[in-house]
């Protein structure tokens, strides 16, 4: 038996994951601003769940909380990362208070829970870290600039402190799911004040996608089955860096990666040519 902290678990991939968790026989620290939301399953499994109001955005209250996590539980041997929302419009659409909450959220609130989190992994002699990102983390559409760079940005923190926490016994695994049948398009969807100069372009369009006025996207993935697999990479001895999840994702990351390379190796000779 484990024993996981995840935050933001009352919908989406953290509810999945609770969930699936629970029903296997471990232990779940379940974090949220509505904990209440969990009676259901605290009803049905007793004290293998673990409860705590939790605003991510707090830093106070997120150490509070993480350090009251582990010593009621004595032990935590994976955290989940996993709270956060979309912001969409283009920038000049957004206010100051809606870029600052985005970034809070989303990059900001990861770091501050890996550094609340790594001293008691640290302590117990290792442990497990998983990072809800996006695969928009490896690539980026139009009229979600907030949303990729505080994805782009948790890539970037993880990719290095992944080097620093494997001599400590801690494994690190960002998980790049693509479009899924969550809530991500709806109820934690925030969007921008409206322009009349950007009706007709992406961020419009974008707007008219997630109000019900044209159709959404396609989203193969399946959060049961991203849940899934997000448990059964846990139990693996060896943490992969990243975890693509989706067709969708696996198709866009790929055609993402290779006009990258593609551009670069077309920018050699001027790379070469700027050493002194």
């Amino acid at each position: 038996m484990r024993t996981w902290f995840i935050t933001g678990t009352t919908s989406g991939f953290g509810r999945r994951l609770t969930e699936q968790l629970l029903d296997r026989g471990d232990r779940v620290a379940a974090t949220a601003r509505r904990p209440e939301a969990l009676d259901d399953l605290a009803v049905r499994h007793g004290d293998r769940l673990w409860r705590a109001r939790l605003d991510v955005t707090d830093t106070a209250e997120l150490r509070t909380v993480v350090d009251r996590a582990f010593a009621d539980l004595d032990r935590i041997d994976v955290v989940v990362s996993n709270a956060g929302y979309g912001l969409f419009g283009a920038p000049e659409e957004l206010s100051d208070e809606q870029i600052d909450q985005q970034i809070a959220t989303n990059l900001t609130a990861s770091i501050q829970l890996a550094r609340a989190t790594t001293p008691h992994l640290r302590r117990q002699g290792g442990g497990r870290y998983f990072q809800i990102a996006s695969a928009g983390g490896q690539f980026a559409f139009p009229a979600m600039s907030l949303y990729h760079a505080t994805k782009w940005g948790v890539e970037g923190f993880w990719e290095s402190s992944a080097a620093e926490l494997a001599p400590f016994g801690i494994g690190v695994t960002i998980v790049e799911p693509g479009v899924s049948r969550t809530n991500f398009g709806g109820g934690s969807a925030v969007l921008g004040n409206a322009m009349p100069e950007y009706a007709d372009g992406p961020s419009g369009q974008l707007r008219r996608m997630l109000t019900g006025e044209i159709p959404p996207l396609p989203a193969p993935g399946d959060p049961a089955k991203i849940a899934a697999a997000i448990i059964a990479s846990a139990d693996r001895p060896e943490a992969p860096l990243r975890l693509t999840l989706g067709s969708d994702a696996y198709e866009l990351v790929t055609a993402a990666l290779r006009d990258r390379l593609a551009a670069l190796e077309a920018g050699r000779d001027l790379a070469y040519s700027t050493d002194a």
